[in-house]
């Protein structure tokens, strides 16, 4: 089995790829990144040197480089983790966000309908849903919530997931989706909330908190979430949609005091600033599927995971 993993320098890639290959010892895998400002070789160095792992660099846009990869290497599955993904940047500079995020996608559709394919899975995420609102704890995002997207970043990942399943009726390419919540461990780049946090507390530097600081997401261990999709590639229904989420809603002010006080620092570096244009309420998984059907359950408790998390930075920056 072969299996091609796009955006697998990044930071949920990367983790996939190092836990497939320590999974399945008869694997091969084929990353291709474009190696952008967010991805990072050194995370796959355990395994650069493998015989079962080959790094190609490439751009999910380029159809010349992957219709070659195709030719050469003609993968029984792909894994597409390849996006622009954050938030900010996406209200700045949208265009960079619909060319990878929706244009690259359907290169990668247009390969594995040219060439064949057992599987196309791609990864999207729980922004598609739009949010929810702070008082109604019992409302959660089911596979068939209808998408209601709030960003150029979360547009651009509906229009993937619905050219995903487009392909699927129109050529027969066999798909499955996962939408995951917010992701947390090491490796991840510190624009984001986490790694941003700790980066800032470790210099003692003002952390800012947008708006009111009660938005709410969900957090999942990465770990927990390359667990669930290995599961979906073995055991997922063709053209089915599979929530991943880490049954942890927290408030992003809640967020960072946790790790402030792991650090031993003050709330005082809290610093509130204007908030993001749009910024979503709430975000909340329904992850009956997926457990009832895959038999997946996540198994890193927030805590365990958060201090894991925070170990990982603090000895990272110890370093620098």
């Amino acid at each position: 089995m072969t299996i091609l993993v796009t955006g697998g320098a990044g930071f949920i890639g990367a983790h996939f790829i190092l836990y497939m290959m320590k999974v399945h010892k008869d694997l091969r895998i084929l990353c291709l990144d474009k190696l952008t400002y967010a991805a990072d070789l050194s995370y796959l160095a355990p395994v650069m040197d493998s015989p079962r792992f080959r790094f190609v660099k490439g751009d999910i846009c380029d159809r010349e480089t992957v219709y070659r990869l195709f030719e050469e290497e003609h993968p029984d599955m792909v894994v597409n983790f390849a996006a622009e993904s954050h938030v900010d940047r996406s209200i700045e500079d949208p265009a960079l966000f619909l060319e990878t995020n929706i244009l690259g996608t359907g290169v990668l559709l247009d390969g594995c309908r040219t060439y064949g394919i057992q599987r196309f899975h791609q990864v999207s995420t729980d922004e598609v849903y739009g949010d929810l609102p702070l008082d109604r704890p019992d409302l959660l995002f089911t596979e068939e919530s209808p998408l209601d997207p709030h960003s150029p970043y979360s547009s651009s990942k509906a229009s993937a997931d619905l050219l995903t399943l487009a392909c699927r009726r129109t050529y027969g390419i066999p798909v499955t989706i996962s939408r995951c919540s917010n992701n947390y461990g090491p490796f991840q780049y510190p624009e984001k909330l986490i790694p941003l946090t700790i980066q800032r507390a470790l210099t003692d530097q003002p952390i800012p908190l947008y708006g009111d600081g009660k938005n709410v997401r969900d957090w999942l261990y990465v770990e927990d979430h390359c667990r669930a999709i290995d599961l979906i590639l073995q055991k997922g229904k063709d053209g089915e949609i599979y929530n991943i989420g880490g049954h942890c809603e927290i408030s992003n002010r809640d967020l960072i005091r946790r790790i402030l006080h792991i650090l031993s620092k003050p709330d005082t570096l809290i610093t509130q600033v204007k908030d993001r244009p749009g910024h979503d309420r709430r975000y909340g998984m329904d992850t009956k599927k997926i457990r009832s059907q895959l038999g997946w359950q996540g198994e890193t408790e927030f805590e365990e995971g958060l201090e894991r998390t925070v170990v990982w930075y603090v000895d990272k920056y110890k370093g620098l």
